[in-house]
This record gives C-alpha cells, structure tokens and sequence, in this order.
C-alpha cells in the first residue's frame, strides 16, 4: 500500500506570525512519523528558522494556491490523500470544493468555521464549542498541536506547590532571589507588544532575569533605551528554535495568547497572557478563567496613553509583582497548566483523519 499523501496549506511572515505554520509543522510531524508523506504549500517569507524548521524535517515548500480551483488543482497534481487548511485568509469555499474532487480536508479553525464545509474541524482552544455536524468536530485543548521539540522539553513534573518561606535563612535567600523570566509573543511579535510588556516587567522593581525574545525589527534599539532597576537584567535574544528550552527554564513566562499557549501549559510553565489581537480574546478569557495563566489584559490598553492606559499597565504590573514574588502561586499555575495538556492531541487528530480516509466512498478521479 503507497503511503498517504498529506498536504499542509498556511503562511507565515513578519504580520502574519507563524501560529500556523507551527501547529501544522507538528501534525506534520505526526503524519511522518507514521508513514506518511507531508508537504507545505503557502509562503514562509523573512523568517528564516521557520523555514529552517521544514528544511530540516525534509518536507517540500511549495507555492500556496489561494482560490478552491488552485487548491483543487495543486491536490491532484501533488496526488495529494489529504489537504489540511489553516489560513484567515483562504476563500472558504476551498474545502468544500477539495472534498467534492475526493480530498480528505481537515480545516484548522479558531472559534469560527468561516462557512467551510471540510470532512473534519479541528478547534484546539480551551472550551471551544463550533456549530458543526456531529462526528466532525475535534475540539478542546485535548487535540493541541504540539512539535517535536516541545514534547521533548516537557518536565517530568510540575514544580512543587508548597507556600513561600517567611522566615529563617531560607528566607533570606528567596528575598535575594531572581526568578528567570522568558517573554514572547509568537515568532515574529506582529503585533509589537515586546517593548510595553518589558517596561510592565521592568516597572515591577522586582528583581529578576529576564530575557526577552525580539521578533520585529527595532525593538531592539526600544529595549535598549529602557534601564532595569537594582537586582534587574535584560536580555534580548533573536527568535529561535529552541524556544521550548527557554521556556521550560523559566520561572515565569509572559506571552501572547495565541499557538503558544498550549505549548506552555504542556511544559507547566507559570505564564501571564496578553491578548493581543481579537481572534485571541475568547480563549483567552477562558484560559485566566479556568486558572492555568495569569490575565494581563490587551495590548492596546497596555499600550495606550493617557490614564486608561496608566491603570491597565498598573494592574498588569500589580498581577505580574505577585508571580515574581509568590513562588507557590507561580507553582499552582504551572500544576493546572500541565494538567491541562497532555501532549497527545496530534496523535488524536491524526487518527481521526486517517479514520475519515479510510472509511470515505471510494471517489474515482477524472483528471
């Protein structure tokens, strides 16, 4: 029997991010680790680890065709078995046209379907509930696309959630402490919240290590204008591959609440979230809600002028105060986080998909 044919349709780039490509780069992974053959079709434009990412897994980029005839056409002339969508972008009308010519279509969505009509749904945000038809739907962070490395970096624990200290040397010594702090947002922080929540960090007054990822170009030169106060340290440092290191190493993680979050919660790491555009609010809300992050609010608050954008940063840095001071609740966070994931959500997506394409009418192809 000839393996399947899988195809991953997305884009990355310096606006759009690289959310997509992440979480389709693991299912990739997943398909290939049984067997399959995975090919890329989109653009993957200024970011050079992300392409680095496929190049070093041996799968194919090729052009992303956008229209439902480009993508029917691409599939046949790949003898693609399987087309995955995860694009805002693509005319819905591309699934519903690749299932008619007999391709299995898997539409990754966020909290909307955007009219299209695919074989499966898949919707990896906390609590999700889509209008589907029944038996179509894989929903909830128990199907989170998780890449190889993440899984590999997944401590064998979380940390322990006993209270802090308040007496004796011990104390002494967590007073003096500086917890690690990783802050991120998505692989090219499209949006630029790096700066606003660096100045939130750093106006805490708390001690603490902190490096921060820097996805566009002049941040920078903004971070280097900030001054870190007594027992503070900054550190920016380019994106890189090996994120699920970094994080696993932190104390504390301040992020975006988008692809990551999942990543995060699996390796229990503390974090704080930051909405930081739309499509993000209601996982979001639901995530701070259930207890496996902080809330620090949305980015154009934070970044706001005047006193609205005063009290938000206020807040922000009075939430984020009690994390860099209050081990055990940054330990609490962690334990429901880790909870929360299980790092087998690929495998259950992608028995779902060969489920569907084995059991499918045989459609026979004139092309």
């Amino acid at each position: 029997m000839s393996p399947v044919r899988v195809g991953l349709r997305c884009d990355a780039g310096p606006q759009r991010g690289v959310g997509h490509l992440v979480r389709c780069l693991a299912l990739g992974e997943e398909f290939l680790a049984r067997g399959a053959t995975v090919e890329v079709f989109g653009a993957v434009d200024g970011i050079d680890w992300a392409a680095g990412q496929l190049a070093a897994r041996g799968i194919p980029l090729h052009p992303g065709p956008d229209t439902p005839d480009g993508l029917v056409a691409a599939a046949h002339r790949h003898s693609l078995d399987v087309l995955v969508l995860d694009s805002y972008e693509l005319d819905p009308a591309g699934a519903g046209a690749l299932r008619a010519a007999g391709v299995v279509t898997l539409a990754i969505v966020d909290g909307d379907t955007r009219g299209q009509d695919a074989d499966l749904y898949l919707d990896q945000n906390f609590g999700t509930d889509l209008g589907v038809p029944a038996g179509r739907l894989l929903a909830g962070s128990r199907y989170a696309l998780l890449r190889d490395t993440v899984l590999a970096a997944r401590p064998p624990a979380a940390p322990s959630t006993d209270g802090p200290v308040t007496d004796g040397p011990a104390a002494d010594a967590a007073v003096v402490s500086r917890p690690a702090v990783l802050a991120f947002f998505g692989g090219t922080d499209a949006a630029g919240a790096a700066p606003a929540l660096t100045e939130v960090l750093l106006s805490t007054g708390l001690p603490m290590e902190l490096t921060v990822v820097v996805g566009r170009p002049g941040t920078a030169a903004r971070l280097d204008r900030l001054t870190p106060g007594p027992g503070q340290s900054l550190l920016p440092v380019p994106p890189t591959g090996g994120l699920p290191t970094l994080i696993a190493a932190a104390d504390l993680v301040v992020s975006a609440a988008g692809t990551s979050t999942w990543e995060l919660c699996f390796l229990g790491a503390a974090s704080a979230l930051v909405c930081v555009v739309d499509n993000q609010r209601e996982s979001y809300h639901r995530v701070v809600a259930a207890g496996l992050a902080a809330g620090l609010g949305e980015l154009p608050e934070l970044a706001a002028a005047g006193p609205a954008g005063a009290a938000a940063r206020t807040a922000a840095a009075r939430t984020l105060g009690g994390l860099l001071s209050d081990g055990a609740q940054r330990a609490a966070l962690s334990a429901r986080a880790q909870a929360a994931v299980d790092g087998r959500g690929r495998e259950r997506v992608v028995d779902a998909v060969l489920d569907t394409l084995t059991h499918r009418p045989e459609i026979i192809h004139l092309y």
